[in-house]
């Protein structure tokens, strides 16, 4: 997929701009403040259907205007014209059209035009925690796993509504907890496995550059974090089984084993420290 041109009205500091590209390589040039990063920030949210640098869509709207739109003019390999228009108006839904057909679902975008960007922030990669690597990690495999994407989705909406229901004032109703868990615990179990056969291939990868650099200094190695909650009964969901600590002694079982066996008791819930939404570290 070739971006021949693209036209942008009011994203972030770039009030009017329309820049064709050539099929090779592109050097933008400009002075500090001009807009270069926000022009790929522009293709970039052609893609994925955000910004890059931030999940906020009415904080990239330019100052004082009340609407901002992206339109991509493509090619494919194939020699056919495609259009991707984005336009976001303030206190409205945000509109992303394919060849002037709009999507139900933004998700049902992800992975037509795959896109890497490279930028000084992925030292964060390095740096940072472990959220930033496992967003590297969504943001690939997303683009070419159709059935990961949806898992993530599903897995990440069921831990929100879990979390939400632990932090209200009253005790959660056990059946809709199940069900929330229940989520988590289906799509967990797609998400791991994902994740694990992209890291299995990445990691030799990864390794013979790092080698390379380090001259054999360290090995590459990842292991799934899997942290205990500190309550004397905690349920601390495990993509498909929960980890729990019962009378300081830590033990695994499945939901419906962990349901059966606790019923009755006075379970102390916290939100949950231990999935897909906290493994996998580097070493």
């Amino acid at each position: 997929m070739w971006l021949k041109r693209i036209s942008i009205l009011n994203y972030k500091n770039l009030e009017q701009v329309e820049v064709a590209f050539s099929r090779k390589m592109n050097c933008i040039i400009g002075k500090n403040g001009m807009g270069k990063t926000n022009l790929l920030d522009a293709v970039y949210y052609l893609s994925f259907c955000k910004s890059a640098t931030n999940a906020i869509d009415s904080q990239n709207i330019l100052h004082d205007r009340d609407f901002f739109v992206v339109q991509g003019f493509y090619e494919t390999d194939e020699g056919e014209p495609e259009e991707v228009y984005c336009g976001l108006k303030r206190r409205q839904k945000k509109q992303f059209k394919r060849n002037k057909k709009e999507y139900s679902r933004l998700s049902d975008h992800i992975g037509l035009i795959p896109l890497v960007m490279v930028s000084p922030a992925d030292s964060w990669l390095i740096a940072g925690g472990s959220e930033e690597r496992r967003r590297f990690i969504d943001v690939v495999i997303s683009q070419f796993d159709r059935e990961y994407l949806e898992a993530l989705i599903r897995y990440n909406k069921a831990l929100l509504q879990r979390n939400s229901l632990l932090k209200a004032d009253v005790e959660p109703e056990e059946e809709l907890m199940l069900v929330w868990e229940e989520m988590m615990a289906a799509s967990g179990e797609t998400v791991y496995a994902k994740r694990k056969a992209f890291i299995d291939e990445f990691i030799p990868v990864f390794q013979s550059y790092y080698s390379y650099i380090s001259q054999d200094s360290f090995e590459i190695s990842c292991v799934r974090s899997i942290p205990f909650g500190s309550h004397a009964k905690s349920g601390n969901l495990f993509f498909g089984s929960f980890t729990v600590l019962v009378d300081n002694k830590i033990r695994k079982c499945d939901i419906s084993s962990f349901r059966s066996e606790f019923q009755g008791d006075s379970l102390s819930y916290a939100p949950c420290c231990a999935g897909n939404h906290s493994d996998f570290s580097f070493k």
